[in-house]
């Protein structure tokens, strides 16, 4: 591998002292995920101490242990570099990635379908140069700059994704990571808990055009209701280059014709003035209406979108954001899984309701949703989870299991013949859940992450014996 970090360059980045030359390939915040010869940055975070597992990162194999200088001060014969704030350090380490960097960068945040236009982004642009990009969901204050930090020297392209819980957490992380393109994928009542009103959300999420460099685009999402805010909120921040993507006339990246199947769609666009078709690999419409915005900023990236729409046909959805597995039962045949337990709030719960909906399951299978809280949603939580319930019948969904108290109110608001069962928790659920399925079915399962519907999901796979 080729290095990433040499001891000189990283004192240079923060200021630092190493006690020792090292060379780091790679780096983590997180002593379990050390491979070898990565650089371990030891944060002080809420509930630990990252100092606590220096010794663990070594013993692992890292390079390096970035640490406050009174730790390096007592350790001289170990390969440390003592910085006066080891937050701080790793944020200077991604200033410094990315100012010696010439690759192309996007930025992409929105209230739902962050991750899957980060993938896809990354997907087409890999396709066209050496691209580096965010890996999971590692957006935060610490996720961001740690992507930073990894950014190869020698990269074409370059893709982070950025998120938020409350006002003010995006705009120092754009302007950390100075986007050359910005998506805000959509704005739907997300976080809600944290903000008086979807306006607030908007205006949130538009700070991610402060960082955006000069002469840089701001992709904006036509059909959404807030896009004339947002595409205000861009021309505030200076931002020159203003593109819309979706069904609205206006669009500059627009859906000509969409016809989905059971394992994606296939799409025609009119891409700045280009016609052209393409297949998606990810079935469900908000995939199609995202990949539009992908066309776009591959386009305002300077490469080429009709080459990202042929890679486009390769994208598959994520674990816990749509994959689908075949598992095979014992007693034969098998059955449909579609993990969407990463996170839930409810235009993505009715965007899986729609693809549960528009699939087929196997021969004497049913449709089985299996649905846990979707949390931030503030004093409306309650009557936000039960307006569900008109979607789920509109999808021809079998049977329903829900999990948890908001979830209750929409169990209670299902014709009986389709209502399963309602369990306090996960885990309680679970079990349930895995004793009524059988061959043919085709389950979805999706709730917060504080839901915990993985919990759920192993208790699928477990019945199946851990098949695919």
């Amino acid at each position: 591998m080729n290095v990433l970090w040499t001891s000189q360059e990283a004192d240079r980045a923060t200021g630092g002292a190493s006690t020792l030359p090292w060379q780091a390939t790679g780096v983590s915040i997180d002593s379990r995920q050390v491979v070898e010869g990565d650089l371990f940055i030891a944060l002080k975070g809420p509930n630990h101490d990252g100092h606590a597992f220096v010794d663990t990162a070594l013993a692992a194999g890292a390079a390096a242990a970035m640490v406050e200088r009174a730790y390096a001060a007592r350790c001289p014969d170990r390969p440390l570099i003592g910085v006066d704030d080891s937050t701080a350090g790793l944020e200077a380490l991604g200033r410094a990635a990315r100012a010696r960097c010439p690759a192309r960068v996007a930025a992409v945040t929105g209230s739902v379908g962050k991750t899957g236009t980060k993938e896809m982004l990354a997907l087409a642009l890999g396709r066209q140069g050496l691209t580096h990009a965010s890996k999971g969901n590692l957006n935060n204050h610490y996720g961001a700059p740690l992507s930073l930090a990894r950014l190869p020297r020698e990269a074409d392209f370059a893709v982070f994704e950025l998120g938020m819980n409350h006002a003010g957490e995006i705009e120092p992380l754009s302007r950390m990571v100075r986007p050359h393109a910005a998506i805000i994928t959509t704005v739907e009542a997300v976080h809600l808990e944290f903000f008086a009103e979807e306006t607030g959300i908007a205006d949130a999420k538009a700070e991610i055009f402060a960082g955006i460099e000069p002469g840089g685009a701001a992709l904006i999402n036509a059909d959404n209701r807030h896009a004339d805010r947002l595409a205000a909120r861009a021309a505030e921040a200076g931002v020159a280059r203003i593109l819309r993507f979706g069904m609205a006339d206006a669009a500059e990246i627009r859906l000509l014709s969409y016809t989905p199947d059971a394992a994606g769609s296939q799409i025609e666009v009119d891409c700045l003035g280009h016609r052209f078709a393409y297949r998606l690999g990810a079935p469900g419409r908000h995939w199609a209406q995202n990949s539009l915005g992908v066309l776009g900023m591959v386009a305002a990236l300077g490469a080429d979108p009709v080459a990202a729409g042929e890679a486009l046909a390769d994208i598959r959805p994520p674990q816990g954001r749509g994959a689908q597995d075949f598992l095979a039962l014992a007693e034969g045949g098998g059955l449909t899984l579609i993990d969407e337990s990463y996170n839930a709030s409810p235009p993505a719960v009715r965007a899986a309701i729609a693809v549960l909906g528009a699939s087929a399951p196997g021969p004497g299978g049913r449709r089985v949703l299996v649905l846990g809280d979707m949390l931030e949603l503030g004093r409306d939580g309650a009557a936000i989870h039960a307006a569900l319930a008109p979607d789920i019948q509109g999808a021809a969904i079998d049977l329903v299991f829900a999990s948890g108290p908001l979830s209750k109110h929409l169990y209670d608001a299902l014709p009986a013949a389709i209502r399963a069962a309602h369990a306090p928790d996960s885990a309680t659920l679970a079990p349930l859940v895995a004793a009524e399925l059988k061959s043919g079915d085709l389950v979805c399962v999706k709730g917060s992450l504080g839901s915990r519907m993985k919990t759920v999901v192993a208790a699928i796979r477990d019945r199946a014996g851990g098949g695919r």
